[in-house]
């Protein structure tokens, strides 16, 4: 794998010389809409496939699959093309094998609510060992808020491609906000705390969920060791039935400060569940000033924090899949960013006209543009954070310098190739049997 950052009078066809790769491979690969227009400082990642086939006329996948002796699930991950789904033609040229990946195995996890488009969800799920689904909230009676969307046709289609479908219960109230009054309800009730437990695992059981992931968020610090029982007795609920997750805030150190912090106890939680996921994102954030949505020293801070207090085997690091569009000056209390996703940055670079430069401390992308209201004077500067190849890059690689379990994306609303791209070159997935 090579990621090339585009130059000033590059196009697909100079870097397919470049790297004596088929200008079409670059395309499909990368899923560019409009290949002819490319930005400065984009990132497209160059892949080198051991082994193609071309399909002919009466070729399937599945009988490709065999014939070569590669699982089908491999090949949708070379593929990305293929969106999940079998449907081939004659004369397409299809990727079977690439070198060893070179940093090993790895877990992966993803959030989505019940209303992902499917052909986003088809296309993702091959490059992830569970989904969390998004989300069960909590009444005031211990009662389960569950989603509004078909949570049974997600789990039924995760288990297509041996994802393992995780339910996801929080502390949102019926608001979807969440609650500190909510969560310190259920954890100081012992009556409330069973009948949540059992609940939930009456709906695993019924739903075919393989597990849960709990995100109780904003505990305040006289909660944390009732919040750690309460994983304690849902593990010990579900039994052999699912696996438990939990998440939790970025913390740099036992005593931060703070309401997201204080009621997340690292080693109190690390061994009341199977793995947590570290939420090492959201220091760029809609009310915040402009930077990096995971600036990269920030997140070496708190895995090496979660790893002195947590079995790294069990820990996952958090991937963000988004980004920030910020209306310049910044002023605090005033300011709100707009969310957009990475590919819908660098479309909206091209609109602007702006060029994207990398910050190779924070191992972000960023770029700044004016918008074209209808008088130049009233024009508006923004800056704008994302994620790129380059920045997966530099965030996956510090699972294996961490000897972490696996890493976990919020959220796959909207598909990156990128993320997928740099993940499949670097580590091999592991599956669900």
């Amino acid at each position: 794998m090579q990621i090339h950052t585009v130059q000033r009078g590059d196009n697909v066809y100079s870097i397919a010389r470049q790297y004596n790769v088929p200008a079409s491979r670059i395309i499909t690969d990368n899923m560019l809409m409009n290949p002819s227009q490319l930005v400065v400082g984009q990132d497209l990642v160059i892949l080198f496939p051991l082994v193609t086939h071309t399909v002919r006329g009466g070729d399937t996948l599945s009988g490709i699959a065999e014939s070569y002796g590669v699982p089908l699930l491999t090949l949708y991950r070379n593929n990305p093309q293929l969106s999940g789904v079998p449907g081939i033609f004659p004369g397409q040229v299809l990727n079977i094998a690439y070198p060893p990946p070179p940093l090993g195995p790895i877990r992966t996890n993803g959030y989505a609510y019940t209303n992902i488009d499917r052909t986003v969800l088809r296309r993702t799920l091959p490059y992830l060992t569970y989904l969390s689904v998004f989300n069960y909230g909590i009444t005031e009676d211990g009662q389960l808020l569950p989603p509004a969307g078909d949570e049974e046709e997600i789990i039924a289609i995760c288990r297509e491609y041996r994802t393992l479908p995780l339910l996801v219960l929080t502390s949102l109230t019926e608001a979807g906000t969440f609650s500190s009054a909510r969560a310190e309800l259920v954890l100081n009730d012992p009556d409330l705390q069973a009948q949540v437990i059992g609940s939930v695992v009456e709906t695993v059981r019924a739903k075919g969920y393989g597990g849960v992931d709990v995100d109780f968020e904003y505990i305040p610090a006289g909660a944390a060791d009732a919040y750690a029982r309460f994983v304690t007795l849902l593990q010990d609920a579900l039994g052999e039935d699912g696996v438990v997750f939990v998440s939790l805030s970025p913390k740099y150190r036992a005593d931060q400060p703070g309401l997201l912090y204080e009621g997340h106890d690292y080693p109190a939680l690390g061994a009341a569940a199977d793995n947590v996921l570290v939420m090492t994102y959201e220091w760029g954030y809609t009310y915040g000033p402009p930077r990096a949505v995971s600036p990269l020293p920030e997140v070496r801070r708190v895995l090496e924090y979660a790893v002195s207090e947590i079995p790294p085997e069990k820990i996952f690091m958090g991937v963000p899949n988004y980004g920030y569009d910020w209306p310049l000056p910044y002023i605090r209390g005033e300011t709100k960013a707009r969310s957009l996703g990475n590919t819908a940055a660098v479309e909206q670079a091209l609109q602007r006209g702006a060029a994207i430069e990398y910050d190779e401390t924070e191992a972000a992308p960023f770029y700044r543009y004016f918008d074209r209201p209808e008088t130049y004077s009233d024009a508006v500067e923004h800056e704008v954070w994302f994620q790129n190849a380059r920045s997966a890059d530099a965030q996956l690689r510090l699972v294996r310098e961490f000897g972490l379990g696996g890493m976990g994306v919020w959220n796959l609303m909207r598909y990156f190739p990128s993320l997928w791209l740099v993940l499949n070159s670097l580590y091999s997935i592991e599956k669900v049997r």
